[in-house]
Order: structure tokens, then C-alpha cells, then sequence
């Protein structure tokens, strides 16, 4: 049995296989639409959600399947104080892949040496987020017809950010990828991942606080809020909230191909205006996390596709 816990736990072939489908459903999402009759998804979401927990569950309804599953800890058993092993046991009993928000790092690892079906890390904390992955690397490659030879600026919360960290780990798999870090001091990129993954593989980085200054050498921006819920007190949260608001003025100096993307939702780190330019790109990744999930939950089931 196959789980998706780390974006590392697919090789760079079947994550070109993944991307592939997940393309071939956009065309063709009549011939997939029943091909899940009979199999059910379990969402078990312990903090809050919209995209990814509707992409989950709209990938398995178009694919003939059903959803059963909650959208908080305080609706399900650990409320009453039930563990992450004893829960993912139970729902092996009722239903055929699993997939699991968490706030703590690792709980979706825990649950799947205890379970009977296969688990998805739909995010743990600032840890990782490889469903996320997936779709940027299918909307990077949709809209540049490759995922090599890139210049890739981070822009906002790079600590806690857990989107950004799968992604780092994923591209630093292919060639020619070079990252800009955009970010203030207080929110760097964690030590761990500049040390195991771009230092350890000799992938070209720059870490600067100014996106103004880079904003015409890359060919994807990648936004990020800054997350309130990671943050222990609401007074550095309020500082540094605003570091870095995209908007038209910033967007001039921009390549007339670069393309935007951010994994949602937002406050106020793009502004309105942008949603206009033809390079925002967030809307259609939204999208694009619809068709990759329905690729993945076919992998993870082994479902064949004739």
C-alpha cells in the first residue's frame, strides 16, 4: 500500500505520470467519471479548510465516488480525546483512502503505520502540504510547458509556510531551477531546508526582504500570507501581516510571461487589481488541484485507466 506524505515519497517519473493524467482528465472528464463507483474518500480535516478539503472531495465525487469524513477536531472523536492511531483504524473500516489535515507535524506519518487504507497528507502544520505541491507543479508546467530552467521567487511567510517548503523539496529535483526568498528576517526560510535541500544539492538561492528589487528576473512568483494561526502572540502577527503587498505598481516591472501563483486564501498580499493580469494565475490553480487530486486518488487506489 502506497500513502502520499512527503512530496519526496513520488519519484520525478511518477510525478510526470501524476501531471500527465491529471492533464488528460482536463480534456477528458467525461471518461473519468465513473471509474471510483463504489469506493469512498474519508476527509478527516482537524483545522479549518476550504480549498483543499472541497478539491478532495469534488476529485472523488467526479470520479463516481462518495465522501464521508468531518471538517474539524471538535466535530470528531478527538474532542473526547482519541488518538490519531485509534481514529485512522476505525475509518479504515469505512472507507478506501483517506485524506488527513493536522495541525501537528507528522500526524498524517502517525496515521498511516496504523492504518488499513491509504493516506494522503492534505497539511501538517508548517511541515508539508504535497497535494499543494502537486497542483503548483502542474500549473507551473501547464503555463510554461516545463518545470526546468526557472527562476522561482517565495515571497511572505517562508518559516511557517508549509506549501512553500514541499515545493522547494519538489523542484529542487529538476534541472536548471534557481529560488529568490523573499522575505523579512523574522520569517526565513527554516535553516533545515536551506542546509538539507538546496545547499545539500547545490541548488542556486538568494535570500533578500525587497521584492521590488528582484521582481524582473523571475518567471513565477509565488505568494504567500502570512498565517496568523502559526504565530504564538498577535503582536508580531500584526507586525509583520503587511511585509509584502503585490499590486499594479509592483507588477510594471514584472516579464510581460511571468505568472503568479499562490496557494490561497489570501488577505491582502495581492491586492484586487492583480486578479485582472493575465499572469494571475491563482484562480486556474485552484482548479488544476481538482484535476491532480483525481489523478493521485486513482494511483493511490490502483485504479486502472482504459
Amino acid at each position: 500500500m502506497k500513502h502520499l506524505i512527503d512530496p519526496l515519497d513520488l519519484t520525478v517519473e511518477e510525478i510526470d505520470d501524476l501531471l500527465d493524467t491529471a492533464r488528460n482528465i482536463e480534456a477528458n472528464r467525461q471518461r473519468y467519471a465513473h471509474l471510483c463507483e463504489g469506493k469512498k474518500l474519508a476527509t478527516l480535516f482537524y483545522e479549518p479548510s476550504t480549498r483543499t478539503r472541497l478539491s478532495f472531495e469534488a476529485a472523488m465525487l467526479n470520479l463516481g465516488g462518495k465522501v464521508l469524513g468531518f471538517s474539524s477536531a471538535d466535530s470528531s472523536s478527538a474532542a473526547k480525546g482519541e488518538s490519531i492511531a485509534d481514529t485512522i483504524r476505525v475509518v479504515s473500516c469505512y472507507a478506501d483512502i483517506c485524506a488527513m489535515r493536522h495541525p501537528k507535524e507528522g500526524a498524517p506519518l502517525v496515521a498511516s503505520r496504523f492504518s488499513g487504507i491509504p493516506v494522503i497528507n492534505a497539511g501538517d502544520g508548517g511541515h508539508q502540504h504535497p497535494t499543494q505541491t502537486l497542483t503548483d507543479l502542474l500549473t507551473i508546467r501547464s503555463l510554461k510547458g516545463r518545470l526546468t530552467d526557472l527562476t522561482i521567487g517565495l515571497c511572505g511567510d517562508l518559516k511557517f509556510g508549509r506549501t512553500v517548503h514541499s515545493l522547494i523539496k519538489s523542484l529542487a529535483r529538476y534541472q536548471g531551477i534557481r529560488f529568490i526568498l523573499i522575505s523579512p528576517n523574522e520569517l526565513r526560510l527554516p535553516e533545515y531546508i536551506r542546509d538539507e535541500v538546496l545547499n545539500a544539492n547545490n541548488i542556486p538561492f538568494e535570500e533578500v526582504e525587497q521584492l521590488e528589487t528582484v521582481m524582473s528576473q523571475l518567471d513565477i512568483l509565488y505568494m504567500t500570507r502570512v498565517q496568523r494561526e502559526r504565530f504564538f502572540n498577535e503582536e508580531d502577527y500584526v507586525r509583520l501581516k503587511d511585509s509584502y503587498i503585490l499590486d499594479g505598481e509592483k507588477m510594471k516591472s514584472a516579464k510581460p510571461d511571468m505568472a503568479i501563483l499562490h496557494p490561497l486564501p489570501r488577505v491582502n498580499e495581492i491586492a484586487v487589481e492583480v486578479d485582472n493580469d493575465p499572469r494571475a494565475a491563482y484562480f486556474k490553480q485552484a482548479q488544476y488541484g481538482v484535476y491532480v487530486r483525481m489523478a493521485l486518488i486513482l494511483k493511490l487506489l490502483e485504479v486502472e485507466v482504459c
